[in-house]
């Protein structure tokens, strides 16, 4: 019978398609008069049919069903037919969108939406004495997604568990098959979501991988069985909803190993000697630098010493010893993986990497392209492999010979090297399609009505020229480089020019983050990088004579080692093998929520609390918290995935020591919570000593006679340790209550105005910015906090009105469009900046004296004056 099917819209917007039989149509008298030979003429087309469609659908054929003309007329929608039927599932409603414009109307494509099952959230749901059993359970609101799952399984030919290719998509497709129970289930993996590489994975199936399930659900227990054993721990000696994590925890102790590195740090002072030369054909001048004195590295470490060698070779004859001049190549990085793309967008276009993900993944799901429908723009972005197929790479070839050029095309294939370690499951991260160059979409992009269009595109241009850049011929230098001597001193004078732009000429000459780590190494070392010298030198051969315009000593002092980055934090876990590709997003965004470490200008400090943590986890969990450690189960979760370790065995060799730490802990650990460190201060309320405690803003003194004196003060310590005490920040304004003038405090969502009378006066109010509401124009705005600790501004009249902005209004008229007020905004790029809030308008200009910047600057956010409501 032909059934029709029409499309309606679930929880979570998850496209449902629901497939309904229609009513029996009345017979035809002309119908019952069938002669009995037509009927079995009928019988047998009917029947021939059915088996020519199961043919199709086994042997590894793609699974197609015939569709009559006379179905489709007749509902003006696309029918189930009269051949078998499958069930696709998917874990997005995107990529269910996408995948169905490939297949035929013999699937049904439906989405889970992530998981189905999880452990418990209110207890560990793991069953330790019995071999580590999981104890699973149905995801709250994810009911009806089963459901649905459930129906669309029935009477169905075959399943197929598309999930995502990796092993928490695996983790899930197992889940989804043993709720289903459906007696035809098989996995599909594409590394891509494109018709060939969809109708591919359909025609050839695999079995679920109990080894890929297996090393999955050996992560998640060990993370529950971390974090519900440790957390708790946090909870009674520190801070209600705190926690631990196998992972995250080791990011923090690495950020606060390096704060400790930079406090450490004792600068040491070092000079330089440059020489300002003129050739001998007179301008322009250049310059060179010290490299030796005597035949030998020289450092110059006060000012004496340089002062002395200044007067030495003040009158020298400066004779050019020795010229060199040789070709440099530079050679196209690799294409992305996921760790790669991460640091790239945070140098480059200033992404945090848990928005490069969301937008990667957005463009690997698919995206609206006009006339061509919901499209997938690149491969799965979820991989350490800088693998490329043979089918991307002649493709690419193609188009780079096309576009640039033979010459810019290697004679052969350019392959890279997978590093030690790697998965290697999945290819490199590129375009799906060579039929979409951002020059052809980005019409497209724009028209989209998407806040997050703009970033994608960015993003996917950058994925593109990072491929066709990948297999390019190297960018060629010419490099110069000149030994000056100046009596015993030696000086060199180095200069490079482009020849030749090979890959330069799609993807630039920013540094990529491994060139900028070299070219670091070898400053810190002291040696000249082949990136020093940029120019052209003036014609030098052996023995011209110099002139001297004039040496340039600089007195300098080494640097402590940087805050991390994101990228640079990415680079370091990525290289001690701490997390996966697919964790690295959630790590840094975790560390941040939970308040263990702030981003100020784009680098990670610690908080009091992240210190504190840290410093209990790491005395008390030395061994779980080594990054050696935490990487060594990495290779172990690899080992179980190969199927070369038993899963319980991997838990057991793992919980044994632990459970023993962990008992140990407990009773060993500090209580900062209840502990009260005295001081020689004084309060003067009552006269009692204060005492230091901590609290839910970090450290604070307090009366050792509390309850019945309740005097709190901030502090801070001087460079010699001692207690200074913050005084109250005073303020003009009286209370409206009792008059006693208001007084600045500091609470959970911020700085905030209060009676000084406090306690018996418990009169409260934001604070004002000086800049009225543009919206309502009666209130005024705010700094406030989101629930995630993120700096934005709203109206004081909240939730009347909900203006809300991330940028920093200021009192000041947009002098083009008159807008009431303007922002200021930060970039990494350009520092500080004034704009105006309206996007028609493009005023702006740079602070020369940079104002009140926003303590979370570096942070990205939605710019301008609506988005930010729902933080409030």
């Amino acid at each position: 019978m032909a059934t029709r099917t029409k499309k309606t819209a679930t929880a979570g917007e998850m496209e449902v398609e629901e497939t309904t039989a229609p009513k029996k149509a009345a017979k035809k008298p002309a119908a019952r008069k069938k002669t009995a030979a037509k009927k079995k003429t009928a019988k047998k087309k009917t029947a021939a049919k059915k088996a020519s469609s199961r043919r199709k659908g086994g042997d590894g054929a793609l699974a197609t069903v015939e569709v009559s003309a006379e179905d489709g007329e007749a509902t003006g929608s696309p029918k189930r037919g009269k051949g078998p039927h499958y069930l696709v599932v998917v874990e997005s409603p995107a990529k269910a969108k996408t995948i169905k414009k490939y297949l035929g109307s013999g699937y049904t494509v439906k989405a889970s939406v992530g998981h189905i099952l999880d452990l418990p959230k209110s207890k560990m749901g793991v069953d330790i004495e019995h071999d580590f059993e999981p104890q699973y359970e149905v995801i709250k609101g994810k009911e009806k997604v089963l459901s649905e799952l459930k129906k669309a399984a029935q009477g169905v030919d075959k399943v197929f568990l598309a999930t995502d290719p990796d092993r928490e998509g695996e983790a899930i497709a197992w889940h989804i098959h043993q709720q289903l129970g459906h007696h035809d289930a098989a996995r599909v993996m594409f590394n891509e979501i494109t018709k060939s590489a969809i109708q591919e994975a359909i025609a050839h199936p695999r079995q679920l991988s109990q080894e890929n399930y297996d090393s999955q659900q050996t992560r998640r227990i060990l993370d529950r069985l971390v974090g519900y054993q440790i957390s708790p721990l946090l909870w009674k000696k520190v801070r209600r909803g705190l926690s631990a994590g196998r992972v995250q925890s080791v990011a923090v102790r690495l950020i606060c190993e390096r704060e400790d590195a930079i406090k450490a740090f004792v600068p040491q002072e070092y000079w330089t000697l440059d020489a300002l030369l003129q050739g001998p054909s007179g301008p322009p001048t250049f310059k060179s630098k010290l490299s030796r004195v005597d035949g030998k590295k020289v450092e110059l470490k006060d000012k004496a010493t340089t002062d002395a060698l200044v007067e030495e070779i003040q009158n020298a004859s400066f004779v050019v010893s020795k010229v060199d001049k040789r070709e440099r190549r530079r050679n196209a990085p690799a294409p992305f993986i996921t760790s790669k793309l991460q640091q790239e967008a945070a140098n480059r276009l200033h992404f945090t990497a848990k928005k490069t993900m969301a937008l990667a993944q957005r463009l690997y799901e698919g995206v609206m392209l006009g006339e061509e429908g919901q499209t997938a723009l690149i491969t799965y972005m979820r991989t350490d492999s800088t693998r490329l197929s043979d089918q991307a790479v002649a493709g690419v070839r193609d188009f780079i010979g096309a576009t640039y050029g033979k010459d810019y095309l290697p004679e052969a294939p350019v392959v890279y090297r997978t590093k030690k370690g790697a998965q290697d499951a999945h290819e490199a991260i590129r375009p799906t399609s060579l039929e979409y160059p951002p020059s052809k979409v980005k019409a497209q992009f724009d028209a989209m009505n998407d806040d997050m269009a703009a970033d994608m595109f960015r993003l996917y241009e950058l994925i593109w020229n990072r491929f066709v850049a990948c297999q390019m011929m190297p960018a060629v230098y010419d490099q110069t480089s000149a030994d000056i001597t100046a009596g015993r001193a030696t000086f060199r004078a180095s200069g490079s020019t482009l020849k030749f732009p090979g890959y330069l000429a799609v993807y630039g000459a920013s540094l990529t983050p491994e060139e900028e780590a070299a070219q670091e190494k070898a400053r810190a070392a002291g040696e000249d990088s082949d990136e020093d010298g940029v120019g052209e030198l003036p014609v030098l051969d052996e023995g011209n004579t110099l002139t001297l315009q004039k040496l340039l000593n600089e007195q300098h002092f080494t640097q402590p080692p940087p805050r991390f980055s994101e990228a640079t934090l990415v680079k370091e876990l990525e290289e001690r093998g701490i997390g996966r590709p697919s964790t690295y997003a959630a790590i840094l965004s975790t560390i941040q929520d939970k308040k263990y470490v702030e981003k100020l200008e784009g680098r990670f400090r610690p908080t009091d609390l992240g210190v504190i943590c840290n410093e209990l986890l790491v005395k008390h969990f030395p061994h779980e918290l080594d990054a050696a450690f935490t990487a060594s189960m990495e290779e172990k979760l690899d080992q179980i995935s190969e199927g070369e370790a038993n899963w319980k065995a991997v838990l057991q060799d793992f919980y044994a020591p632990f459970k023993e730490t962990l008992e140990k802990a407990e009773a060993e650990m500090r209580d900062v919570k209840r502990e009260e460190i005295k001081t020689d201060v004084a309060c003067e309320k009552c006269g009692n000593v204060m005492v230091i405690k901590w609290g839910k803003m970090g450290h604070f003194l307090a009366c050792s006679n509390y309850p019945e004196c309740k005097n709190t003060k901030d502090f801070k310590r001087d460079a010699e340790g001692k207690i200074v005490i913050i005084e109250e920040e005073t303020t003009d304004e009286k209370c409206e209550n009792c008059t006693k003038p208001m007084v600045v405090k500091r609470g959970r969502f911020g700085k905030f105005l209060a009676c000084s009378g406090y306690p018996e006066c418990k009169t409260s109010k934001p604070i004002s910015i000086g800049v009225t509401c543009p919206d309502c124009k009666q209130g005024y705005l705010t700094e406030r906090r989101s629930r995630f600790g993120k700096v934005f501004f709203g109206c004081n009249r909240y939730p009347d009105c909900k203006f809300a902005a991330w940028d920093r209004p200021l009192p000041e008229a947009c002098p083009q469009c008159q807008s009431p007020y303007l922002v200021q905004k930060y970039s990494k790029r350009d520092g500080p900046f004034v704009a105006c809030p309206n996007k028609e308008c493009d005023y702006r200009r740079q602070i020369v004296e940079p104002e009140a910047v926003v303590a979370a600057a570096g942070a990205t956010g939605t710019p301008g004056g609506t988005d930010a409501s729902s933080a409030a």
